[in-house]
């Protein structure tokens, strides 16, 4: 199935079961893709904020900078990138497609607007919350423990997945606000990372895993094929594997972490 909706000249770095990750761009990779041929997106962009200040991690102060690709470029430039990449994913999606898109206040509006400008039609707005957030070293503002999810279809008048029974009496226990068989809100507290679920392989943003399988089970079916423009260590690929029955492609600038992602769903029993 992967196979069929890329065209010609680009090869993948890896591939198992249902999935194939390539180290390029991801507008080369956005590219090469049919149009209209995927189902559902996740993408967690660059916020923008590494700006030589510190944050807190396992109680030591530690850099915010992560890396040349999360340095702002000014805000027009920062806006020019996410217009280019939100409308190459709305060719790639299918009508009835939808996109996911995580950020924090650096990055969220922006993308939120391009995608009403890219004429995306958003469904919610899901904010993350964190219940082991690290504090602010400042105390000169509040302590930043929640993200923002948007979620937009492609078309506003096609019918999107949304598997209702399965968001009210799913089980889920890491979220302290879901009580069970009641609709399912749009606070979600998952904890950012738990300790032997996802071993020590990480991403300076890596997202957990239970984030991913909650909007993969939400917005999919068996069957589906699921894109991340930017892999990072692969949260979206072990989802959407985890999950059953789906087909990932990835698109992962940074050859370092297309082999942390490599490792990462190798170590997966039953995917190899």
């Amino acid at each position: 199935m992967i196979g069929d909706v890329l065209k010609s000249g680009i090869e993948p770095c890896f591939t198992l079961k249902n999935a194939a990750l390539f180290n390029c761009d991801c507008l080369e990779l956005l590219s090469r893709i049919g149009e209209n041929r995927v189902d559902m997106i996740f993408a967690d962009p660059p916020y923008m904020l590494s700006n030589n200040g510190f944050t807190c991690q396992n109680g030591g102060m530690v850099p915010v900078n992560k890396g040349s690709w999360d340095k702002s470029r000014g805000f027009e430039e920062d806006a020019k990138f996410h217009d280019q990449w939100i409308s190459a994913c709305r060719r790639a999606l299918k009508p009835e497609g939808v996109i996911w898109i995580s950020g924090t206040y650096h990055s969220i509006y922006q993308c939120g607007y391009l995608l009403q400008k890219n004429n995306f039609h958003i469904l919610n707005d899901i904010a993350w919350f964190k219940p082991n957030a690290p504090p602010n070293l400042s105390c000169r503002f509040f302590t930043a423990s929640h993200e923002t999810v948007l979620w937009a279809r492609k078309d506003r008048t096609a019918k999107h997945v949304f598997n209702y029974e399965a968001m009210k009496n799913g089980s889920f226990p890491e979220d302290a606000l879901k009580k069970e068989n009641t609709q399912m809100r749009s606070v979600w507290s998952i904890p950012v990372h738990k300790k032997g679920r996802e071993g020590s392989l990480r991403h300076p943003t890596q997202k957990p895993v239970d984030l991913l399988r909650r909007i993969i089970r939400a917005s999919t079916n068996e069957g589906a094929l699921i894109l991340d423009p930017f892999n990072g260590s692969g949260t979206t690929a072990a989802a959407a594997l985890l999950e059953g029955g789906r087909y990932y492609i990835g698109a992962e600038f940074e050859k370092k972490y297309c082999e942390l992602t490599a490792k990462r769903l190798s170590q997966m029993t039953g995917f190899v």
